[in-house]
């Protein structure tokens, strides 16, 4: 397994990975019963994909309704220029800032999409004043707010 690269998985790889998308809390055990493996040879391969940095770590996922998010804005920011400098000041910026969830580099009208979750009790306008409009380049914030996720699936679902 150690020579593959991560564009050569085989069908047990696939299934331990799906498998664990679904419930990153799997045993071992567990996990090598649902994919048709012993222990020991599931434990080596994910030890591997670890290592090939196929998988990149393992997350809770929070409900953001249960947290008291509710509201989720999506926003598409245009910088002033896309020299290497500005678009680096903007990126290491937008990732201290606790509101954003997710940042894309784009194609399209605009550079960056982000995704922003905010509490009941939060103002988005104050995100947008203090935050994003002070971000370094930005030229242009277009704010989209979600009516309501119809769902999320997680990336292994899409295949």
């Amino acid at each position: 397994m150690s020579e593959k690269s991560p564009n050569r998985l085989d069908a047990f790889d696939r299934k331990i990975l799906f498998e664990l998308e679904r419930d990153g809390m799997l045993t071992g055990a567990a996990l090598a019963e649902r994919v048709g493996l012993s222990p020991s040879a599931c434990h080596r391969r994910v030890k591997a994909l670890e290592q090939l940095g196929v998988i990149e770590g393992y997350a809770v996922i929070l409900s953001d309704t249960a947290m008291g998010r509710t509201a989720t804005v999506f926003v598409a920011v245009t910088l002033e220029n896309q020299k290497r400098e500005t678009m680096a000041a903007f990126e290491r910026a937008v990732a201290q800032c606790r509101e954003v969830q997710d940042c894309h580099l784009m194609t399209g009208e605009s550079d960056y999409l982000l995704r922003i979750v905010i509490s009941d009790d939060d103002r988005y306008e104050r995100v947008h004043q203090e935050t994003l409009s002070r971000l370094p380049g930005v030229r242009r914030l277009v704010s989209n707010f979600t009516i309501r996720t119809v769902f999320r699936r997680p990336a292994s679902a899409a295949h």
